[in-house]
């Protein structure tokens, strides 16, 4: 009779998914549901995702298949990129956006029950890792990751930010799973946990470690781009919703350049639209996402990521997150090749544009970009009861920052901005002469 009862409750399980997503059987001009899970909050895939949305691209682009259906999207918004991963091989979403770790993830699952995912674009990336952060408190007396040791350290397991946690406690000498106590908790019970003083310090992806520091609850113990590691957001898909559907795709992979090219050729208002999506504030968004921010957006599959990903593999199989996983298996740039036509070879070989230092002046629509940090303090002196925010490039990482929570090294006549404490000591350390001050003292200096 057991066994009777879970065959039984096995087929009533698996009867709803046979109707579920866009890969049900439809005769012509019927309604097909394409459902799209995303990430409100992960605004590095906004243009597979929050911003896409808004703009209404994709469901243009279904409107001009002529195929005699009519199509529907079910956008699904969810906090991780976990959740979708299980709905996708549940047969419930047919496309979906996270992060470079769940992808990962999404493609053994995917695997393992026979459901397999592929890999079809890429959203937002940084080559050399700064999408993610560690942060303590504002008044934490830590400075350096060994200090860190015996401590409490908050993320999220599995993610690409508990990827930079260990690889960067790694490069310092220090064993991740006995020299710390982490902490695996979503992102926002890390960040109260924080508040309230429960863990010394949060590994976190965007826009956390950025909103943190803008709000004044957190500041930079760890640049991840001092790791030199790409990390990237990118779209996964159902092989056989890929298999089936593929001019729907297509039209996805088509909406999201479009999206792209909306977000490059008007960040400002870009950031404003999702920042009115997410309730978060829209110079946290341009912070990632603007037109010197942390990320890049281009839908191509660059080589650099592929070999990034492959490198990712062993930190999930280290703490029994996946096996191995097949990566060349699992990118599969056929589709976004199709949808991109011959731009596709340019947008490979193109290379991100190096950070400037950028104010983003009250009431206006525009920014202003500046030769050097120094000129951008001097303007900030002059009109700072106008700005709305500042921006500055690590001296060493070239990650964006907000101008008045960056670390302030004086060289010479040089006023230098680092993300974290530990970048700037080691410039003073290798620079006779510089110094460590105060925002207020850079400000100063530079008017």
């Amino acid at each position: 009779m057991k066994h009777t009862a879970a065959a039984t409750s096995a087929v009533l399980l698996l009867l709803p998914l046979t109707a579920c997503g866009g890969t049900a059987e439809a005769g012509a001009g019927s309604t097909i549901t394409v459902t799209v899970g995303y990430q409100s909050k992960t605004i590095n895939t906004v243009t597979a995702g929050t911003l896409l949305r808004s703009l209404g691209y994709f469901e243009k682009q279904l409107d001009a298949l002529h195929d005699g259906h009519t199509y529907k999207v079910d956008w699904q918004d969810y906090a991780t990129g976990a959740p979708i991963t299980a709905q996708m091989t549940a047969g419930k979403i047919d496309i979906g956006s996270m992060g470079d770790f769940p992808l990962l993830i999404n493609a053994a699952r995917g695997k393992q029950l026979g459901k397999p995912t592929r890999l079809v674009s890429v959203t937002g990336y940084n080559l050399r890792g700064g999408l993610n952060t560690i942060v303590t408190s504002p008044d934490s007396k830590l400075g350096s990751l060994e200090d860190l040791r015996g401590k409490k350290v908050s993320t999220s397991i599995g993610s690409a930010a508990d990827g930079t946690l260990v690889r960067a406690l790694q490069r310092a000498g220090l064993d991740p799973d006995k020299d710390i106590e982490k902490l695996n908790q979503q992102p926002a019970v890390g960040a109260s946990a924080l508040a309230a003083g429960s863990t010394d310090a949060l590994s976190q992806f965007v826009a956390w470690p950025g909103l943190l520091a803008f709000q004044g609850k957190a500041k930079a113990l760890y640049d991840g781009a001092q790791l030199n590691l790409p990390t990237f957001h990118g779209v996964t898909a159902r092989e056989d919703f890929a298999k089936k559907r593929p001019a729907v795709l297509e039209a996805f992979l088509k909406a999201q350049s479009e999206a792209t090219d909306y977000l490059t050729e008007h960040p400002v208002t870009a950031a404003e639209k999702v920042a009115r999506a997410t309730s978060l504030p829209a110079e946290v968004v341009y912070l990632y996402n603007g037109a010197h921010g942390i990320a890049t957006f281009d839908p191509a599959i660059k080589p650099q990521l592929v070999s990034a990903l492959k490198e990712d593999v062993s930190v999930l199989k280290s703490a029994k997150l996946t096996g191995d996983v097949d990566v060349d298996a699992f990118v599969d740039d056929q589709y976004v090749r199709k949808a991109l036509g011959p731009t596709y070879t340019k947008r490979l070989a193109a290379t991100p544009a190096p950070a400037a230092s950028e104010v983003w002046p009250k009431g206006a629509t525009t920014t202003r970009t500046f030769k050097s940090p120094a000129e951008l303090l001097s303007y900030v002196g002059k009109h700072r009861s106008g700005i709305r925010a500042a921006y500055v490039p690590d001296a060493t990482t070239g990650t964006l920052w907000f101008a008045d929570q960056a670390i302030w090294v004086t060289d010479g006549d040089q006023l230098l901005p680092f993300v974290a404490p530990s970048t700037a000591q080691s410039y003073v350390a290798e620079h006779g002469g510089a110094r460590v001050i105060t925002y207020a003292d850079a400000l100063e200096r530079a008017s």
